[in-house]
């Protein structure tokens, strides 16, 4: 996460731009203490993704008991083919990537068409991850162009240079980790910014029954526990906090109210913490949580609420047999 220098890497096919610095490190200091300084404690769980952190992740998507990930890349498995035909000649934009395996689905299905070039523009935080991911995929795909951005896409989708029409994607579930009318507003922001003719594709996690969903995000092996609690080590580092993970416990439960896993960290002791950035020392009691994640749980009626809400037109909705997950398919007419 590179707030400071401003830099563009430049490789074989490959241009990633990092935009991170026009937001700079007041201001996301200014965000970590706000979040930690309030009554309910939080911390965005875009600062999950460092360098460990997405690591983590990664091995999170590998698990028996998550099953967003492989469920999704099921769907796009079958959807594929089909989209890429009817969308031949877009280039292709994703909003917080991760690792490469899904966009390589679409990839897949598109190179069989023998474009001459595919363009494909993926937008997210950790400039590293960018970068690994983008010299993986020119390897694979010798037709593709990557142009890739380090931005926080929720304030800086606009300024992403475009050029022809856009299949964007955003896959994971992602849009589940917004409060809901945060959702709406980037989504709404990003139909603002598409082209006539421009598709969304949209996963969203699908309500279910509590115990897989309880499953997922407390797995057996503690690997969620230690991405979570990873958090604290990237807040340590852009704020000189002196946060130790091991003063936590990992917290995962649905909220049936809000339709939502919510993620917690909560302290095993009286603490306190230290940070230049603070006017005076943090102080958690035992027992009080710090709000790292949501990962809100949809039904048709929030699909049909999101193109009411965007002025987009809902094409499909694609799921998998078990109804578990969606890749919804909006469309700027």
């Amino acid at each position: 996460m590179n707030f400071v220098n401003e830099d563009i890497v430049t490789l074989n096919r490959i241009s990633i731009t990092n935009l991170l610095q026009e937001i700079g490190p007041d201001e996301v200091s200014a965000e970590i203490v706000a979040g930690l300084e309030a009554d309910q404690k939080s911390i965005s769980s875009k600062f999950f993704y460092n360098g460990d952190g997405s690591l983590l992740f990664e091995e999170i998507t590998r698990l028996e008991e998550y099953y967003p990930t492989r469920t999704e890349k099921g769907i796009l498995k079958q959807i594929a083919p089909k989209l890429m035909k009817q969308y031949k000649g877009y280039e292709i934009i994703e909003l917080g990537p991760g690792d490469h395996s899904k966009i390589s689905i679409l990839l897949n299905a598109a190179a069989e068409m023998n474009p001459a070039f595919l363009r494909y523009l993926p937008l997210d935080i950790s400039q590293p991850a960018l970068r690994s991911s983008a010299e993986s995929l020119v390897t694979a795909f010798p037709n593709l162009l990557v142009e890739g951005y380090a931005v926080d896409f929720f304030s800086q989708f606009g300024q992403i240079r475009r050029e022809h029409p856009a299949l964007i994607c955003f896959f994971g579930s992602t849009i589940g980790n917004f409060e809901w009318t945060d959702s709406i507003e980037l989504l709404r922001n990003i139909s603002l910014q598409m082209k006539k003719g421009d598709v969304l594709l949209l996963g969203m996690d699908l309500v279910k029954p509590e115990a897989l969903l309880h499953a997922a995000y407390n797995d057996a092996q503690g690997i969620t526990d230690a991405f979570n609690k990873n958090i604290l080590n990237t807040v340590n580092t852009l704020i000189h906090a002196d946060f130790q993970t091991e003063h936590f416990d990992h917290l995962a439960f649905f909220n049936q109210e809000k339709s939502r896993m919510e993620m917690h960290l909560v302290a095993n002791r009286d603490l306190s913490v230290h940070s230049p950035f603070f006017n005076e020392d943090l102080h958690l009691k035992e027992g009080e949580a710090i709000h790292t994640e949501n990962s809100h749980k949809y039904n048709a009626r929030h699909i049909q609420e999101i193109a009411e809400a965007t002025g987009l037109k809902l094409n499909h909705t694609h799921t998998d047999e078990k109804g578990w997950f969606a890749v919804t398919e909006f469309q700027k007419l």
